[in-house]
């Protein structure tokens, strides 16, 4: 027999009574697709789930029953959740016999907001406008609400809120934390300072964000401060690795003192002192600067460039100042015997600014900054959204030896096999 139409699927499919009934009531949405089609089917699913969890509870309608502890009480009419919108369903409704409703937690879990929350902060985050939501929704074969701009303009107010909180609330005492990066956005005139841990194992993990004018020592130390307070641990040693800002630097001493080690970001230094220099002169220097970092000897390299600085002194007083400044703090993972993937990766703040980066373009389409707290709630979600597709630092495998070499040169009597032992 040929099969034209859905109600002739279900005709020759087969099926029990009950199965066929509940196939017949979803075989139209087919003509909407496989997707509208689907949800249908989960609505059948779902009325069997709240039948079948209050038949549990009270028992079979109709059934005579001893000590009976409460009824059916007819049907109500509630919302679920269904792809990003909100569709109206009939339940099931039951009493105590002391009177009060039966809760069902299948009702409360499809009729839970945080699903719906999650799509919306996905698609605005991915660039949607709160007056396309109603375009891009997924067709469910049933009328759907809560697709209006202001009713997506709330949910992801509620969801970033959530997001600003967890993040700036994230318990820190359980990270085994080894590296610690900072750098900073400007976000319409001003700057959030963000905090990103690197853990033992070579884990990212967001850990923070402050907003202020500037990136200055006062805002950076609070936002130090409130790690701490939240648990960070650095009694074991920690590595700050941090691009060419004075104030980050004075902070993390100050807030961490003799148990930090500061790596300044080569990247950063290269890039600041070839701007001093015209432009046929940049990639013969920024060439003698790329292998002078790179020594395996850090002697070696920092030998390499105080000669470079001292040839530039006559010619190019401000790049030879600019490549002094701070210069030591090139070499301390070299220092540490760090070699490979894994003294790339700490030698630089790639790994923080590629957050920045994805913060930047969650917040594209952003035009109209109202309030600091609506900046803060933006970059705490897209530092979230970093998260979600972070994999582990490159050349993790000798994350031990980093810890272990930190924990030496910033506790010279200890000499930790792990990061346990030190905790």
């Amino acid at each position: 027999m040929k099969i034209t139409t859905p109600d002739a699927a279900v005709e020759v499919a087969g099926l029990p009574l009950e199965a066929t009934v509940a196939m017949a009531d979803v075989a139209g949405a087919m003509r909407e697709g496989l997707l509208a089609f689907s949800a249908a089917a989960g609505l059948v699913v779902m009325q069997q789930m709240l039948t079948e969890e209050l038949t549990s509870i009270v028992g079979q309608k109709h059934a005579k029953l001893v000590d009976r502890v409460g009824n059916w009480h007819g049907t109500t009419t509630g919302q679920v959740v269904l792809g990003s919108q909100k569709v109206a369903v009939a339940r099931p409704r039951g009493r105590y016999v002391d009177g009060g409703e039966v809760e069902l937690a299948t009702w409360e879990t499809f009729a839970s907001e945080d699903l719906l929350r999650q799509v919306v902060v996905e698609r605005m985050l991915a660039g949607v406008a709160t007056r396309r939501h109603v375009d891009v929704t997924d067709p469910v074969g049933v009328a759907g609400k809560a697709t209006s701009k202001s009713a997506v303009s709330r949910r992801f107010k509620a969801a970033t809120e959530k997001a600003m909180s967890d993040l700036l609330a994230r318990d820190l005492t359980g990270l085994e934390t080894a590296v610690l990066m900072i750098d900073g956005l400007n976000v319409a005139d001003q700057m959030i300072t963000v905090a990103l841990v690197i853990t033992a194992d070579g884990t990212k993990v967001p850990v923070g964000l402050m907003l202020g004018d500037t990136e200055n020592a006062v805002v950076v130390t609070d936002l130090l401060a409130d790690l701490v307070a939240r648990g960070l641990r650095f009694e074991h040693g920690i590595l700050a690795v941090l691009d060419g800002s004075k104030a980050l630097r004075k902070a993390v001493v100050k807030v961490f003192g003799e148990r930090a080690l500061i790596q300044r970001c080569t990247l950063h230094k290269r890039r600041n002192v070839i701007g001093y220099l015209p432009v046929d002169e940049r990639d013969a220097v920024d060439r003698r600067l790329a292998i002078a970092f790179a020594q395996i000897d850090p002697a070696k390299g920092l030998k390499a460039c105080r000669d470079l600085a001292r040839q530039l002194d006559g010619p190019h007083p401000d790049a030879a100042a600019s490549l002094r400044e701070g210069l030591e703090d090139m070499f301390t993972v070299a220092g540490l015997g760090v070699t490979g993937r894994l003294r790339q990766s700490l030698t630089n703040t790639n790994c923080v600014e590629s957050m920045i980066s994805i913060c930047r373009t969650t917040t594209g389409r952003v035009k109209h900054w109202r309030t600091g707290t609506m900046k803060k709630r933006w970059i705490a979600a897209g530092m979230l959204e970093a998260e979600r597709s972070f994999r582990r630092l490159k050349g993790y495998a000798d994350m031990p030896v980093v810890v272990n070499a930190i924990t030496a040169a910033t506790n010279p009597t200890v000499t930790p096999a792990n990061y346990a032992q030190v905790a």
